[in-house]
């Protein structure tokens, strides 16, 4: 099997050399860039399975990066890991809302980010045996392809916003919780503390229904969480 390809961009030489290192000693193959310039010659010279992105750099901010990268149809999917030394949850809600996969914050340990990356990867990976589709109306959810699509169109969604959107499709009816959310995405880490389920729902909306203002796919329950409307009898 061929190792996974990552590219690291971060200008801590210290950690890069320390993370680069045990992620090659984990069977993958790793490139590092200094700076947003460098990290973006590597991705026009080669392609990378997933992509681990500091967000305050020498050059320039990560979330730039991410904005462009999520802008470009080859990019677009990228596995992409925010690393933060912010702390700050703005911050993070920022690069979820721009398309990060997730995010870590420093300083952290090199096991927790292996952790991540895999999990990254895992969900980047078809199922084989999920070759079913969900589906609601005009809304078509394609479990083999990973795809979410209106009238034929396919949504722009991150393969971490797909996943939140077959758990709750395939409780329609039925209010979940953003505890239950947690649970069912099972190698996604996420906080339900600092908004992120929130911010996903929301880009989630802005991709599947006609108004993301006046949702009829995902409803908010009021202090209960979210639910997949079992009937989306939505005319244009």
């Amino acid at each position: 099997m061929t190792a996974s390809r990552l590219l690291l961009i971060d200008d801590d030489a210290r950690l890069t050399t320390m993370v680069g290192s045990y992620l090659r000693g984990n069977g993958y193959e790793v490139d590092v860039a200094g700076s947003l310039g460098q990290g973006r010659e590597r991705l026009r010279q080669g392609q990378y399975d997933a992509l681990v992105l500091d967000l305050m750099l020498p050059d320039g901010d990560g979330l730039d990066l991410t904005r462009e990268l999520r802008g470009e149809p080859r990019t677009r999917r990228l596995p992409l890991l925010m690393l933060t030394a912010r702390g700050e949850p703005l911050d993070r809600v920022v690069g979820l809302e721009l398309g990060a996969d997730d995010y870590l914050s420093k300083p952290f340990e090199a096991r927790e980010l292996l952790a991540r990356v895999k999990a990254l990867l895992r969900r980047a990976q078809p199922e084989p045996e999920a070759d079913d589709v969900l589906r609601f109306g005009r809304l078509e959810i394609d479990l083999g392809a990973r795809q979410a699509r209106i009238d034929g169109k396919a949504c722009d969604l991150t393969g971490h916003q797909f996943d939140l959107l077959v758990v709750l499709a395939k409780s329609a009816g039925r209010v979940l919780s953003r505890d239950q959310i947690m649970d069912a995405l099972k190698g996604h880490p996420m906080d339900a503390f600092d908004r992120s389920i929130d911010v996903h729902v929301s880009r989630i909306r802005a991709c599947i229904e006609d108004d993301a203002k006046a949702p009829k796919r995902v409803l908010t329950v009021r202090g209960a969480g979210y639910v997949f409307a079992r009937k989306q009898d939505i005319e244009d």
